[in-house]
């Protein structure tokens, strides 16, 4: 109760960004004061989920000419340096050198050549072996592209980025806690952009490791550059990969809003990620990942289909062609935040409809991993 009450606290006073010539003023505690058998609280847990969760927040809140990937990018290094972090960027002439196909189909119509992945890498003194990779679909706005998004669609679609907030709020977290083992954290920053180059329905497109895609729907975006970033973590050769994207309508069909759906490579992870959740006070609901699946995806002019024309189970389809992309030694979860970023009047103790839902999930997890 004591931890619940102080993350309560770190939430409700954290101030969201506001453009405004008005200044806000800010909401002030003096003191908690607790009275009973609270030591086996984990205060020190609180507090570093609770500044990942806000900086989370905080990003996706931001508008979208307020958070363009160039100035994410420049966010996100400056973080890096104060936190003694190691950053590199792929940019769009490396991601191109590389054959990075999908990624770069989705930023074909962008203007500002500032789409690339950031890879950030958190290394403690002493520590070995295989890093976790906590991964992020950073789509800073998305209009559609050629499958462009009509009436209310395109609203709050300068959110499409929370996935690599949340990342990036797990991996400052991580940081905190003085986790004893290596960790990566990859975003995939971009926009989504119509115009001219913009790619069509049924263009096919080269992913990095070679796969060909061809293209169904260009609002299908978040899948074409997770499989990108995917491929490239994949040759790290990490322990665990846990990405996150507000991915599909499907799995927000499936749950509603009060939690997030995961798909995993490793059965026996199933009971175990609902445990995880429920023990953070994040619930993930697992979907199947079958083989079979792939039947649907089937193009009769490349290797696959990016999703498919129709029909239900989205969610799943798109962590099958996610699933290419990973190597299968490596345990991944792919969490569809899209059923859980939002929820009008907040949920549980966060306050605001930005949950910045995932951060305590991940912690959860690698901590359990590494425990293993």
């Amino acid at each position: 109760m004591a931890e619940a009450i102080l993350a309560a606290a770190y939430a409700d006073l954290f101030q969201l960004p506001r453009v405004s010539g008005k200044s806000v003023e800010p909401k002030k505690l003096d003191s908690i004061s607790f009275f009973g058998p609270f030591e086996n609280a984990d205060f020190d847990y609180v507090s570093a989920t609770a500044e990942g969760n806000n900086l989370a927040r905080w990003l996706t809140h931001l508008p979208g000419n307020y958070l363009t990937p160039g100035i994410y990018r420049d966010f996100a290094e400056s973080l890096a340096e104060e936190e003694g972090w190691q950053a590199t960027f792929f940019d769009r002439d490396k991601l191109e050198e590389l054959g990075a196909g999908a990624f770069l189909s989705v930023v074909e119509a962008s203007p500002v050549r500032d789409a690339g992945i950031l890879h950030l890498q958190y290394r403690p003194a002493g520590a070995k072996g295989k890093p976790f990779a906590l991964v992020g679909k950073g789509i800073c706005f998305d209009t559609g592209g050629s499958n462009l998004k009509v009436g209310g669609g395109m609203l709050g679609m300068h959110g499409d980025m929370q996935g690599s907030a949340v990342a990036l709020g797990a991996f400052l977290a991580i940081t905190r806690l003085g986790f004893d083992q290596p960790v990566d954290c990859w975003l995939a920053l971009a926009e989504n952009h119509i115009g001219a180059r913009a790619v069509k329905c049924n263009d096919v497109i080269t992913a990095l490791d070679g796969t060909t895609i061809e293209l169904i729907n260009t609002d299908a975006e978040g899948r074409m550059v997770l499989s990108d970033t995917l491929a490239l973590v994949s040759r790290e050769k990490p322990r665990v990969i846990i990405d996150y994207a507000t991915l599909t309508g499907a799995v927000v069909a499936a749950l509603g809003q009060r939690m997030a759906g995961a798909i995993t490579n490793r059965r026996d992870w199933i009971e175990p990620i609902i445990q995880a959740g429920e023990r953070c006070g994040e619930r993930v609901w697992p979907f199947p990942y079958e083989e079979d699946y792939d039947e649907d995806l089937e193009s009769k002019v490349a290797d696959t289909l990016q999703c498919r024309t129709s029909g239900a189970g989205d969610h799943i389809y798109a962590a099958r062609l996610l699933g290419k992309f990973v190597d299968k030694d490596i345990g991944w979860i792919h969490v569809d935040m899209a059923s859980s970023g939002t929820h009008t009047g907040g949920l549980a103790h966060i306050p605001t409809d930005l949950q910045g839902f995932g951060v305590r999930f991940g912690v959860e997890w690698l901590r359990k991993v590494a425990n293993e």
